[in-house]
Order: C-alpha cells, then sequence, then structure tokens
C-alpha cells in the first residue's frame, strides 16, 4: 500500500506537508546495511520508532507501536525509476492532513489503519 502520511510527526520530519510512504508487512522489509534507530512518541500517543542512515542521517523507514505489523518505508528514499511508477492510493491520518492539501486519494484514513 502506497500512499501520504499526514501525521504531524512525518510533516516534522520531512519537512513537508506529508510523507510519501509504502506500508510493507514487518516480516517483509528487509534493510541491508547499517542504521540506527530513535525512540519517540508518534501522533497515535503511542511509540515510534524512526529508521535512518547513522552516515548521512536520511529517514528510511518508521515502525509505530500503533501498528506493529508493519514497517513504513519513506518512499522518497527508493530509486528514481521506482518512484516515477509509485500510484499512491491512501492517506493517513488525515486527522493532521493540513487545510490547503487539496488531493483526494481514493482511501483515507483518519487515523493509522489497522
Amino acid at each position: 500500500m502506497t500512499g501520504y502520511d499526514h501525521c504531524d510527526d512525518c510533516q516534522r520530519q520531512t519537512g513537508s506537508t506529508y510523507s510519501l510512504v509504502a506500508l510493507v508487512p514487518k516480516d517483509k522489509f528487509k534493510i541491508h546495511g547499517e542504521v540506527k534507530r530513535w525512540a519517540g512518541k508518534g501522533s497515535s500517543g503511542n511509540a515510534v520508532y524512526r529508521v535512518f542512515c547513522p552516515a548521512c542521517g536520511s529517514p528510511i523507514a518508521h515502525e509505530p507501536d500503533a501498528n506493529r505489523a508493519v514497517s513504513i518505508l519513506k518512499a522518497g528514499t527508493l530509486d528514481t525509476e521506482i518512484k516515477k511508477n509509485l500510484k499512491p492510493t491512501v492517506e493517513i491520518w488525515t486527522a493532521g492532513k493540513l487545510p490547503f492539501c487539496q488531493e483526494k486519494l481514493a482511501t483515507s484514513f483518519e487515523h493509522m489503519p489497522q
């Protein structure tokens, strides 16, 4: 599932109005190479674990306690040709969607889908 994450935490982390993300089953998600994790509090009030590159600080994914079955890949980290073929269809955390974001995707969730 690919879409936009409108939570306040993602807005702050990306410095933008939302984050382009791909929800991946945690058991199917593997990162090769060294990463660091930072634990914080997400918009749900639950813990969220930010996964990032220790060399450059680029965000790679986050793992929310609000839905422990998924890893949420920061899709902007994908190769350009892969990104060009993404078709976002889902919006999550629309409770935090900024009023000037006009685009509406096929499916939306006010909070984190289960």
